[in-house]
């Protein structure tokens, strides 16, 4: 038996190009929406996860570039600005402390990298306070460091792929031109999707007399008490001299700032888009119903009624918008992590991770808008359709 579904599937066959185009613009507009949906999700997920796996929730740095302080927090970056590691005891004095850890991060010309030679960067950490700092970090091989002033280093995974190093090796570290000193790798980390992955761990008191930096820090992590006013706490920090204090908390409010700027962009885009695919849509549809305009009068004039007509119109373009929808949602799906390291390469900042978390809900969300798009673009055609004039109609009489 004949159906309005299989007539109007066959009709969208006769013009196999036209609905082949019209197709690909609904699925580009279904893949950047559910992209920018995914990516809404997925930024600030992974934004929090980084901050959770810093360990603490303040960092104090010496004055300077805010910007600076906050690459240095949440980057691994290289802002070498030094405080007196006796700041320290006026950071304790405060009730809010739960515990610190200080930190010298070092960055050095590494001539036996290679041919030209590149950066190597170093993070000096105090081995008594590491461990339970960043607890979730586990090892692959080996432990943390056996003696808090030892020629020792723990790699992140990634450190320990790039050098190629194993528990037991020995890390050649050149703090000055000309001066090559060895260290024993005691621990590998597993991989962990963060800024850890990167980072070569050395006794602070080690990497503070290799590279002549005595009683010198770059930071201090701290870990406030659950009950602490964070807020009033960072007014008491800011008290101290030539420091500048860096909340997590208003890092993460500036990122999500600036990124809200080009989810705007992107949401425009968006918009437009489905503008595009719902003018495309609804050109499809109409010149389908006046090609046909003649056969509609003939079936109207054998018995159907406008609101069969208005049906069988309307169920083609929801066909369009259907199959449009799930392909683009699919090669979103199918295409997430080209679509994460793209995002990546444009944003100023991206947290670890994946950046772009697509799942069943979005994807049916994404699917249930696009079908609505459908169900509005279609309105037009199919009134047109229904109230075509069978006498006019036969006769050629376009209306």
């Amino acid at each position: 038996m004949i159906t309005i579904r299989t007539i109007a599937y066959k009709n969208l066959l006769r013009k196999k190009t036209r609905t082949i185009l019209t197709v690909v613009g609904i699925a580009l507009s279904a893949w950047v929406l559910l992209s920018l949906f995914g990516f809404n999700r997925g930024y600030e997920s992974a934004l929090n996860k980084d901050i959770d796996n810093m360990g603490f929730q303040i960092m104090v740095t010496a004055k300077g570039c805010p910007y600076e302080a906050a690459t240095l927090m949440l980057k691994g970056g290289t802002g070498l600005r030094y405080m007196n590691e006796d700041i320290m005891k006026d950071v304790l004095k405060h009730q809010e402390v739960k515990q610190i850890t200080p930190m010298l991060m070092q960055a050095v010309f590494d001539p036996n990298k290679g041919e030209s030679g590149g950066m190597s960067a170093y993070l000096g950490v105090d081995p008594t306070t590491i461990a339970s700092m960043k607890g979730f970090l586990e090892f692959k091989q080996g432990a943390w460091f056996t003696n808090p002033e030892g020629l020792e280093v723990v790699m992140g995974y990634e450190a320990a792929e790039l050098e190629q190093r194993e528990a037991g090796d020995l890390l050649l570290v050149t703090p000055q031109p000309g001066k090559s000193v060895e260290l024993k790798v005691v621990g590998i980390l597993k991989r962990t999707g963060t800024q850890d992955d990167g980072t070569i761990f050395i006794p602070l008191k080690t990497l503070q007399r290799l590279f002549n930096n005595t009683g010198k820090i770059t930071s201090i992590g701290v870990k406030v008490q659950k009950e602490a006013d964070i807020a009033a706490f960072e007014e008491k920090l800011y008290q101290l001299p030539d420091v500048q204090v860096v909340s997590l908390v208003q890092v993460k409010r500036t990122i999500i700032s600036l990124v809200a700027t080009a989810r705007v962009m992107v949401l425009s885009i968006a918009v437009i888009a489905i503008l595009i695919a719902m003018i495309g849509v609804i050109n499809t549809i109409l010149m389908s119903v006046y090609e046909r305009y003649q056969e509609i009068g003939i079936i109207k004039s054998m018995g159907a009624m406008p609101g069969d007509v208005f049906r069988l119109v309307w169920i083609e373009t929801m066909i369009l918008c259907l199959v449009g929808g799930v392909i683009g949602n699919a090669a979103a799906v199918a295409l997430a992590q080209a679509t994460d390291v793209l995002i990546k390469r444009l944003l100023p900042y991206t947290p670890t991770g994946s950046i772009v978390q697509i799942d069943a809900t979005l994807f049916a969300v994404t699917t249930a808008i696009i079908v609505g798009v459908g169900i509005l673009s279609g309105l037009y055609p199919a009134w047109k359709a229904s109230r075509v004039r069978p006498l006019e109609a036969i006769r050629g009489e376009v209306s």
